[in-house]
């Protein structure tokens, strides 16, 4: 027998050296987290005259290759070539079995281990990272009401969603920087989705006007322009500013973005009232359960009730939207440089001293709302990247016809808004964008020796057609004129009196007949014709003398 370690080298100190090799190289693969590359199966022939040993007939038994208690002693120089053959047969006898299924060697990991380890896909296709949240989104995301919105936005209402999120790419950048400075969690850019869909256009029957739906008065209140030339509500830069501050605002008041959001949506006061009243039974909640306790009581309205529900569904669909089958064809970034105006000047001279068309610089500046800037101070205008270098220069050059916007007409007698439109090429509503507070005769036409303001061409062409912005409320819409009768409870209360009046009717006719002649009428209306025949009964023998004397006369 050879020897190893400086002791003879017997089959069961083989066995032992071998498995104490083998897992010395386990141990340095799991280090490297790779495993060592599997070899064919060797017969025990070959791997025993690489060691240069002859096995004993008695390790052919099962379980031959055992770790016994005792230490291996110290190397030494006489065992050293014994150790190099032993390291050179290290990759032949791992995890390998010969023919007779023996085991040779057992690795130190679990046997379950072994199968999945060679599967371990490398790091370069691990799963992506989870999605992160700054908002309790996924931990209300199996909530009724959500997974019902999120069934719509994926469903029914999948072209508008798609919509939305191709608009958020173009303001997703001015809208996370804002949030971002004022302090707020980014996933409230979402509630401007559930809004207006990102629509800078877009109003409501309420009259709120923008992507973040201000009421007039509201927008004021966080200081924005409202007025009949600007309404920086549809402008997305400035409406997002005046989003952030009333939001921060809402959140100071109530602690929870969920209960802010309610408040935006329904009104500080509602949430502050349901919040007092029920008190007791939102006490044991905390943070943002408090918003789905209070609406449990059912003291919001049911719009308010499902806005925090549809915010969380549409961010749950907005940041997986192949999750859900989504196709979204993004929109370019919402990007400009800012020049300042002079007052009174049309966007079509902007657009002449920019280079570019009116249209990018309408669209660039949603809150213009005439084609023009309100005469008095300059203002800021937006237009299109690297376009404010030399700008100034550029403008002062244009010809001073392109750089005026209105011209002014006195009214004369007989004149309308209609006959003056027609003789400048405009509509009479075009005309009257620019003339609010005209006035006019009974007849419909205009006071004569009135200023009339008539825009140019290019002026009304880049005018936008929306209602008066100083507006709370739309007018609903004009109904035909119905009788009392037919409406509300009046209509109940017309119904019952009908049925009363025939049945005295007829009775009192009833106790005057005998007294009549025959010829009496029946109806209620004769009933009532009967009634002056008591006082008037001489004028009654009277009348049939009257009728008599024609009949005389033939």
């Amino acid at each position: 027998m050879g020897r190893i370690y400086g002791m003879p080298m017997t089959g069961e100190r083989i066995g032992r050296a071998a498995l104490l090799a083998t897992l010395a190289v386990a141990a340095a693969a799991c280090a490297s987290r790779t495993l060592p590359a599997p070899a064919a199966p060797m017969p025990r022939a070959a791997i025993d005259s690489m060691l240069g040993v002859t096995r004993p007939t008695a390790m052919r038994a099962e379980g031959a290759v055992q770790v016994q208690a005792d230490t291996v002693p110290a190397k030494s120089g006489a065992g050293a070539s014994g150790a190099g053959r032993i390291a050179g047969a290290d990759a032949a006898i791992s995890a390998q079995r010969d023919a007779s299924g023996d085991a040779m060697v057992a690795l130190a990991a679990p046997a379950t281990s072994a199968a999945p380890a060679a599967a371990v896909p490398p790091d370069s296709v691990l799963a992506a990272p989870p999605i992160a949240w700054d908002l309790d989104v996924e931990a209300n995301s199996a909530r009724t009401r959500v997974m019902y919105f999120v069934d719509i936005f994926s469903g029914r209402a999948r072209p508008s969603f798609e919509l939305a999120l191709s608009r958020q790419a173009r303001f997703a950048g001015i809208i996370g920087d804002r949030l971002r400075a004022g302090g707020l969690p980014l996933d409230l850019t979402y509630l401007a989705l559930i809004e207006s869909w990102y629509n800078p256009d877009a109003y409501s029957k309420a009259a709120a006007v923008g992507m973040w739906q201000f009421m007039t008065r509201t927008a004021r209140g966080v200081g924005l322009r409202v007025d009949w030339w600007i309404d920086e509500r549809r402008d997305p830069v400035r409406s997002t500013e005046g989003a952030v501050r009333l939001l921060t605002s809402l959140h100071d008041d109530f602690g929870s973005f969920f209960l802010a959001a309610a408040a935006y949506n329904g009104g500080s006061g509602r949430v502050s009232r349901g919040l007092t009243q029920f008190a007791t039974r939102i006490e044991p909640f905390e943070g943002e359960d408090r918003f789905f306790a209070l609406s449990d009581t059912r003291s919001l309205r049911p719009e308010t009730r499902d806005y925090v529900p549809k915010m969380i569904a549409a961010a749950l669909v907005a940041k997986q939207p192949e999750r859900y089958g989504l196709r979204v064809d993004p929109l370019p970034a919402f990007a400009f440089d800012t020049v300042r105006v002079p007052g009174g000047a049309p966007l079509a001279a902007v657009a002449l001293a920019a280079a570019a068309d009116a249209a990018t610089i309408r669209d660039l500046n949603p809150h213009v709302l005439r084609g023009m800037l309100p005469s008095g101070d300059s203002l800021w205008i937006r237009v299109p990247p690297g376009a404010a270098d030399g700008f100034d220069a550029r403008y002062a050059a244009l010809d001073s016809a392109d750089r005026v916007a209105l011209a002014r007409v006195k009214s004369k007698k007989g004149e309308s808004m209609v006959s003056i439109a027609r003789k400048h090429k405009l509509t009479a509503k075009q005309l009257n964008w620019y003339n609010p507070k005209v006035s006019r005769l009974k007849t419909g036409n205009l006071v004569p020796g009135q200023t009339i303001l008539v825009p140019s061409s290019a002026v009304a062409s880049a005018a936008r057609d929306v209602p008066n912005p100083a507006i709370e409320r739309y007018p609903r819409r004009s109904r035909r004129p119905v009788s009392r009768a037919a409406t509300g409870s009046a209509a109940n209360s017309a119904k019952k009196a009908p049925a009363k009046a025939p049945a005295k009717a007829p009775a009192k006719a009833a106790t005057k007949r005998p007294a009549k002649s025959a010829g009496a009428a029946t109806s209620a209306g004769a009933a009532k014709s009967a009634r002056p025949a008591k006082s008037a009964g001489p004028a009654k023998s009277a009348r049939p003398a009257k009728a008599a004397t024609p009949a005389k006369k033939r």
